[in-house]
């Protein structure tokens, strides 16, 4: 099993999640999180929503030292090994902007997973 960790845009949860639906995966985790990447948070949170302003803000910024945090979304979902690839298709196609700021993807191996309330183990506790 493996833990898919995505960081998308906010405004791009919405899109995702029909995606995830469409494709067959209802379950999902998402949490509100704030980060940057190699842009530094140029644009903050006014380039979240519109991308282009990132050049525009990054020319009149270049000499600050501001450390800005952009918003963004955490999307969890833990899958079978022979679904990773169609998961992480599915996410990039809902977020794929050719912007910097389109997220990032993290693919990480799950040692077990237990369902609390029936002590199942491994793939019967998230199916």
């Amino acid at each position: 099993m493996k833990e898919i960790m995505a960081f998308v845009r906010r405004h791009q949860v919405p899109a995702t999640k029909k995606a995830f639906e469409d494709a067959g995966y209802p379950a999902l985790t998402i949490q509100s999180v704030e980060g940057r990447g190699k842009q530094g948070g140029i644009g903050g949170w006014a380039a979240e929503v519109d991308p282009e302003l990132n050049a525009v803000m990054s020319k009149e910024l270049a000499d600050d030292t501001k450390f800005n945090w952009i918003p963004k979304r955490l999307l969890t979902i833990v899958v079978q090994d022979d679904q990773v690839d169609e998961v992480v298709d599915v996410i990039i196609k809902a977020n794929q902007t050719g912007h910097m700021g389109d997220g990032k993807i993290f693919v990480l191996p799950l040692k077990e997973v237990v369902r609390v309330r029936t002590g199942e183990t491994g793939k019967e506790a998230v199916v």
